[in-house]
């Protein structure tokens, strides 16, 4: 309501004051409603009303937005999902991924990879074990989940390779949240290494980006093209000439692409890094104390699989198997071998390994260390009584107890006979077992792993120089430490797998040059100076074995 208001012969319209934006409210602008609600004789309890900054209980709720109804149905369905997570941390079941993501038009193969890739960067999680996590247990297609597996690993195995190429193509790459880059690399990968039709990639890159992030599906557009352009030079140079160009190309660092070409050759390096983004065949183990080979070969041709008996290097490993068919393994009876004990996944190369330790007449005592899982300890076993009839007198040793643990219960499972299990540091045996001597003490040591990239798919981004130098440092100490626990005549051997010269050769020789290591001599093992066959196309693991005698 207004008054007017004379000054002298003036006249103005009056406005009565208004407060100011954001101005502190005083305690006269408190609701006289709400006062007097206060003062009522029936009112007991204070609830806060003279708070300005307090809603109003009696106040009708607004209505809710379709756009807010989706946000709390899918912030709910999230809630669900989480509520049903295994032990591992993920869900149990998905249908095709899209509960988790935003409305898009991304196939569900594509929305599983993503998924998968997503966890392995935010847990540090292993690719492989997410995939049987996830993708393996979804309701995707049998051809959708096999997609979803081929971008997950290819993804995870040239991820930094990936960034550099998105980066070239973004003007602040800081700039880039992480989820949208993981969407961006996954259709990045489709690109530049699987050569896919290119426009359905951009296209369903464009949908993965609004999967994760609505608002940024243009940036995701604009960029996926310029990587599309950026195809067509890429790796950005010479691979025969240009150190980045070579490690681009196979999704390596530089910096390990570098150290590969000085430790074996350029062209052997090449090769290496090709051969390491290839799949990784599947060789299974014939548990000798629990089975014998016709059974299981038979019931393989049964499920309608392929076996081929295999001897890595020319090396005679009682019980290996190459599988043609890998989804054989998912076959009931299949399954029930392994449930059994009779038959376990294990490379070629690394069965290669423990037979190379059992050359030679059976010794009277035996020390492992890096038990870890008891995979070589059962293969030890199984081979011993294929070679003599009986199994070793053998003690298991690991640095961890849950491992420990794990050993010793998987070896029930499978047979294997362990007459000790021991949980100590192995750089320090003298005050773990001061007082044990063996004939035979089997290191199978720690490293980067190098070896085995097709199957760990995430080492190559995440190892560094320095973690090579210290894990060679680390075994050293383990094969001096191990060298006053040898009876004279008795042996070392040492394993890896990786490629590395400072973790294989280079550790041998400064273990021969060392004052511990000046009662030992190098050994053949299989007739070579050592085991070391090289990562091709279709090959086994690279592993490295060498074995030491002591001579005083």
């Amino acid at each position: 309501m207004t008054e007017e208001s004379t000054t002298g012969n003036e006249k103005r319209k009056w406005v009565p004051n208004r407060p100011k934006k954001n101005a502190v409210r005083s305690k006269k602008s408190f609701d006289q409603k709400k006062m007097e609600h206060l003062v009522d004789e029936n009112k007991t309890v204070y609830r806060g009303e003279l708070d300005p900054r307090k809603k109003d209980p009696n106040k009708k709720p607004r209505s809710i937005s379709r756009s807010e109804e989706k946000v709390r149905a899918k912030a709910e369905k999230l809630a669900e999902l989480e509520a049903s997570e295994s032990e591992d941390g993920y869900a149990r079941e998905y249908t095709d991924f899209r509960d988790l993501y935003e409305e898009c038009k991304a196939s569900p193969g594509r929305l599983g990879a993503l998924y998968a890739t997503q966890q392995v960067r935010k847990r540090k999680a292993f690719a492989q074990e997410v995939i049987e996590s996830t993708i393996d247990r979804s309701k995707l297609s049998a051809q959708d989940r096999a997609f979803a597996t081929l971008l997950t690993l290819g993804v995870v195995s040239t991820s930094g390779a990936l960034d550099e190429v998105i980066n070239r193509c973004i003007r602040s790459p800081r700039d880039i949240q992480p989820d949208v880059r993981d969407a961006l690399r996954v259709s990045a990968y489709e690109v530049i290494y699987l050569r896919k039709e290119p426009h359905a990639a951009v296209d369903q890159g464009v949908e993965l980006v609004r999967a994760v992030a609505p608002s940024a599906s243009g940036l995701g557009n604009a960029v996926l093209h310029r990587i599309l352009e950026s195809s067509g030079v890429f790796p950005f140079g010479d691979p025969a000439k240009n150190l980045d160009a070579l490690a681009l190309l196979y999704g390596f660092p530089t910096w390990l692409a570098k150290r590969l070409i000085e430790d074996m050759g350029a062209a052997a390096a090449a090769e290496f890094m090709r051969a390491s983004n290839d799949p990784a065949p599947l060789y299974v183990h014939v548990n000798r104390v629990k089975s014998a080979d016709d059974e299981v070969v038979s019931l393989f041709e049964e499920v309608g699989s392929d076996v081929e008996r295999v001897s890595p290097e020319g090396i005679d490993v009682p019980g290996c198997y190459r599988i043609a068919n890998t989804r054989a393994l998912t076959d009931g009876r299949i399954r029930r071998l392994f449930g059994q004990g009779k038959i376990l996944v294990s490379d070629a190369s690394a069965q290669a390994v423990a037979a190379c330790v059992l050359e030679g007449d059976k010794p009277a005592s035996v020390l492992e260390i890096g038990a870890g899982r008891g995979t070589k300890t059962i293969m030890l076993q199984s081979m011993s009584m294929d070679k003599y009839g009986e199994q070793l007198n053998l003690t298991s040793m690991d640095s961890h107890s849950f491992k420990s643990n794990l050993l010793e219960k998987r070896a029930q499972d499978y047979g294997a006979e362990i007459g000790e299990i021991v949980t100590g540091n192995a750089t320090r045996l003298d005050s773990v077992m001061p007082e044990s001597m063996f004939d035979l003490i089997f290191i199978d040591a720690p490293c980067s792993g190098l070896g085995t990239l097709r199957r760990h798919h995430e080492i190559r981004w995440r190892l560094t120089p320095e973690h090579i130098e210290e894990l060679a440092e680390t075994n050293l100490a383990m094969l001096k430490s191990a060298a006053n626990h040898v009876e004279v005549g008795g042996c070392i051997v040492y394993a890896t797998c990786t490629v590395t010269y400072d973790e294989n050769n280079g550790v041998v020789k400064r273990f021969l040059e060392s004052e511990q290591g000046s009662n030992f001599k190098l050994a053949p093992i299989s007739g070579k100076a050592c085991f070391a066959p090289q990562l091709t196309s279709g090959s086994p693991d690279a592993h490295f074995a060498a074995r030491f005698v002591r001579i005083a």
